[in-house]
């Protein structure tokens, strides 16, 4: 239990003294060992309150409130709270059979004016008006909230290789605490793992093992996450744990399939690095990228799935074991899997503005995605997000949260022509966030890490300096297949052809008597799935649809093959 002056506070409004006191003691019940409770009758009084709160330094987790409240509607009063606390989780509670509420919730949800939505509860417990709590708690928390630490890193805040490891970090789960190497817990850590300065970063695992400026690899063998691939022959082998790999995974593991998952970096790919996807079947609250793909992956590991992890594949060959086609898989360590299948889910790279001053301060305030991983260092900053899509609008949006002033920069005349409706809405109603359309980065400040942006009106060819403590550069992506053998057939920006695309665009490259599966490419038995598909649709769910989707075509390709 923590000290009541000092505790993050849940912040409830409600007009209706006995919904108010129904609320306020059920929230009391679940959360006052870990959470100051206060209560309010009004919006005015909640205000008040909120800005002392702000004024004193206190966190605030949560705030509720009654849509129907006598000054303002509930929309409105959450959207001042954004103003005092902009980190705060904001809840609309409305009463059962409230109907004319949905349209508030709706606009606000797609305004971004509020986060979520509860009915208010009826009994006690009201478990379902817990799940919501919770569910909004936990997203503060971790961000918000000190967390275990199975990994603290030492390094340099404005270093790349620090913000590789943060990233790498972040993105697959492990709970981990970064130090700056010139703080004093910093220091101390060093001087405890008995370490210099001289070569960081400096990773400190929880058995106090010490590892000196290692390899990503390293660091996965040392926290045991990435065992070594134990059958002899796999029956499928999934290149890239995004979405589509991922999904491969679950229903590959849940058919039967003897089936491993390699991954160079992090689980989710770049739908990992999305801060929350709004539009995802099942999921009306939204979820972040990170805990979807977090989700995935327990999903497939307790089917069966094998994983191994930050090892990049290098080589596709095939090879006869016993008189019969397979595959053989060589990674960046040496490791050779064998499969008699092959999903190719490895799907895209950021593409890179190919500025050389830019490129020199990735990891020093130039960030090609990762707007999750580094929002809190750009708290109170002048930010800039490069990019029309989805992407670029999701990243705007959540570090709008902690930056002072966030600028959307497009090289489009309007967010319409590749953002979702939804985003733009959104984009819209945020304070914090200015759109620059018909405008394009040309060149940047900074040597040790960045402090401006020079950017250029497309329409005028005038160009401006601006001063930029971070930029996020998400301007689409290229495909990961330059290490793919030659036999395989891409289109001529590297996508790869897949079923009847295959036989159209390169007919005489499809060598068997029948025709392509729907997903298999010009190497038969080895399909391709998600973004790296050519012609795939770029989204999170549709790449979700075709890993499940190639799991009964390879049941089919191995009932052909291999039960004669």
């Amino acid at each position: 239990m923590g000290d009541a002056e000092t505790m993050p506070v849940i912040m409830l409004v409600d007009d209706d003294e006995t919904a108010l006191r129904r609320v306020e003691t059920e929230l009391r019940k679940r959360y006052s060992p870990d959470y100051t409770v206060q209560a309010a009758s009004s919006a005015d009084a909640a205000l008040e309150t909120l800005a002392r709160l702000d004024q004193e330094g206190r966190q605030v987790a949560l705030v509720l409130c009654d849509q129907w409240m006598p000054t303002m509607t509930g929309v409105e009063f959450l959207t001042r709270v954004h103003d005092l606390h902009p980190l705060a989780q904001r809840i609309l509670l409305i009463e059962r059979g409230d109907r004319a509420s949905n349209a508030a919730i709706l606009r606000g949800a797609a305004l971004g004016r509020i986060d979520d939505y509860a009915f208010k509860p009826l009994a006690s417990p009201d478990e379902g008006f817990h799940t919501v709590i919770t569910g909004d708690l936990d997203h503060w928390a971790r961000q918000h909230r000190p967390q275990f630490e199975l990994v603290r890193l030492v390094g340099e805040q404005w270093s790349a290789r620090s913000h590789e490891f943060r990233d790498l970090l972040d993105r697959n789960g492990v709970p981990y605490g970064f130090y700056d190497v010139e703080s004093e817990q910093g220091r101390e850590l060093l001087r405890q793992a008995g370490c210099s300065a001289e070569r960081l970063p400096v990773v400190v695992l929880q058995n106090n093992a010490v590892l000196v400026d290692p390899s990503p690899e390293a660091v996965a063998d040392a926290l045991g996450v990435s065992p070594r691939p134990e059958a002899a022959v796999y029956d499928l082998t999934i290149v890239g744990a995004g979405p589509a790999g991922l999904s491969a995974a679950v229903y590959g593991a849940s058919e039967g399939l003897k089936t491993i998952v390699v991954e160079c970096e992090a689980i989710g790919g770049q739908a990992g690095a999305s801060s929350m996807i709004r539009n995802y079947l099942g999921f009306p609250h939204g979820i972040s990228g990170a805990e979807l793909a977090g989700r995935a992956y327990e999903q497939a590991w307790r089917l069966g799935a094998h994983f191994y992890f930050m090892r990049r594949a290098a080589e596709l060959r095939p090879q006869r074991i016993a008189g019969q086609q397979h595959y053989c898989l060589v990674l960046s360590d040496g490791t050779e899997i064998r499969s008699r299948t092959v999903a190719l889910a490895v799907g895209v790279a950021y593409r890179h503005l190919g500025i050389p001053r830019l490129e020199a301060l990735v990891g020093r305030g130039v960030f090609y995605g990762a707007a999750v991983t580094e929002d809190q260092a750009m708290e109170g900053q002048e930010v800039f997000v490069v990019g029309g899509g989805n992407s670029a609008g999701q990243a705007a949006v959540h570090l709008s949260r902690y930056a002072r002033r966030v600028t959307l920069v497009t090289r489009g005349e309007s967010l319409a022509e590749s953002m979702s409706d939804y985003l733009i809405q959104e984009l819209a109603n945020c304070p914090e966030v200015v759109v620059r359309a018909q405008t394009e980065v040309v060149d940047c400040l900074g040597t040790n890490r960045l402090q401006g942006l020079v950017l250029r009106n497309r329409m005028t060819g005038e160009t401006e300096t601006v001063e930029a403590a971070g930029v996020f550069i998400l301007i689409g992506a290229e495909p990961n297949t330059g290490w793919l053998p030659p036999e395989l057939q891409r289109d001529p920006r590297g996508y790869i052809l897949t079923g009847r695309d295959l036989i159209q665009e390169t007919g005489p490259s499809w060598t068997q008597s029948r025709p392509p599966l729907l997903l298999e490419t010009s190497l038969p038995g080895v399909f391709a799935v998600g973004d790296v598909r050519y012609r795939a649709v770029k989204r999170v769910a549709s790449a979700v649809g075709e890993g499940s989707i190639v799991i009964p075509l390879i049941h089919e390709y191995l009932s052909e093959h291999y039960t004669k």
